[in-house]
């Protein structure tokens, strides 16, 4: 919210609680109690989107660092694999060259097509049983070599968790956008509500100056703060 957003938003409340205090001098029919009912919604509505504004992902970074030390560990353990057997492709695992969220969601998916069972049925690009058979016995090469025997599913749950991160930065961002349109919208209700309480409002109390006058104060968008200018202190004297 900007500082305007921020001080229209207070003179709704205001309104609302203007509204409370006084509900006893409306008829729960009548127009005015309408329109102060209609502040409700509204007010709820800008709380909600307020947060939503303000909402920022988190963990990229670190979601990242997992990626890599799982690449480290495979293109480590590779390399003695290889040493045993020398026609093991140990090129095929070696640790990515560049620092990247582009080179550690690529060089993940080359992983898991290589090392992670695809379940699905084979007539839509799922493993054959002798590709899991395969698989199977590629990753034991790896756990003989005291790999946890989980690291596939580790390296899977890192990779979901970056996109995971990058759909809720999707998403958040894109419910920032959505929450900026829906507070000039809300605020632009508000203002109608306000406008047409403020005729109801001085009819209401024409023959009550105490009443109207905390209207008036209730009704009117307070002025923000002007910014104190810094004066720099007087040089030091000799």
């Amino acid at each position: 919210m900007t500082d305007r957003d921020i001080l229209r938003t207070d003179r709704a409340s205001r309104v609302q609680t203007f509204g409370i205090d006084n509900a006893g001098d409306f008829a729960p029919t009548s127009k005015g109690r309408e329109l102060f009912l209609k502040l409700d919604p509204i007010l709820e509505k800008l709380l909600r989107a307020r947060v939503g504004q303000v909402r920022t992902p988190v963990g990229k970074k670190t979601a990242i660092s997992a990626l890599f030390a799982d690449f480290k560990d495979i293109a480590r353990t590779s390399r003695s694999i290889a040493l045993e057997d020398p026609g093991f492709p140990a090129s095929t695992y070696r640790y990515p060259s560049d620092y990247t969220e582009a080179t550690a969601t690529t060089h993940s998916d080359s992983l898991l097509k290589l090392l992670e069972d695809n379940t699905a049925p084979v007539a839509s690009g799922g493993d054959a049983p002798e590709q899991l058979a395969a698989k199977a016995a590629l990753r034991a090469k790896f756990i003989a070599f005291e790999m946890d025997a989980d690291f596939v599913e580790d390296l899977r749950a890192d990779r979901d968790a970056l996109d995971g991160i990058n759909r809720g930065k999707h998403s958040d961002n894109h419910e920032g956008v959505e929450s900026t349109a829906a507070i000039d919208t809300l605020l632009d209700e508000a203002q109608d509500i306000v406008t047409l309480l403020d005729a109801i409002m001085h009819n209401k109390y024409r023959g009550n100056p105490d009443k109207l006058h905390a209207w008036k104060r209730a009704a009117r968008i307070e002025r923000a703060p002007r910014k104190v200018a810094t004066v720099p202190p007087p040089p030091p004297s000799n």
